[in-house]
């Protein structure tokens, strides 16, 4: 079983809305910063762009199931649960206190940096993202039929 990144976060006053609660637009903000830090362990984004590879999300899916509010602190976890030809999904969590409180799933598709044409997952990024991999690469024969991110 491969393990998840975790990284701590703690919510700030202005994420929340007059009820208290954590507008919902900041949960993907949550995801970002996770992926971000995700990337800073697997060797780092700026070094993937300046090898000359990008990184759009293609698709983001998000459920609510409990709350966070003002200084709640939560862990973002993340598992990759798909490495295809050029594009990868993850799997997220925000836990607080052991308690998922929202889960979600972002699709992103690998593009040439500056040009934003599709291309392959890098072998560097590959191998940095493989202890995260909750399964075995799944076949990539269908991704020749993937969307066009916008």
């Amino acid at each position: 079983m491969a393990e998840r990144f975790r990284y701590r976060q703690r919510v700030r006053y202005h994420e929340c809305d007059p009820q208290g609660v954590v507008f919902n637009g900041h949960y993907l903000a949550y995801f970002d910063v996770g992926m971000t830090e995700l990337w800073r362990e697997v060797g780092g984004y700026e070094e993937m762009i300046a090898a000359g590879t990008d990184m759009v999300v293609a698709e983001a899916q998000v459920s609510y199931r409990a709350p966070l509010r003002f200084d709640d602190e939560f862990d973002v976890t993340i598992a990759v649960t798909r490495l295809g030809q050029s594009s990868m999904t993850s799997s997220l969590a925000l836990e607080r206190d052991g308690e998922t409180v929202t889960e979600g799933e972002l699709r992103h598709v690998f593009v040439t940096a500056g040009e934003g044409d599709k291309i392959s997952i890098p072998d560097g990024v590959r191998s940095g993202l493989a202890p995260f991999l909750a399964e075995p690469a799944a076949s990539t024969a269908g991704e020749a039929h993937e969307p066009r991110p916008a």
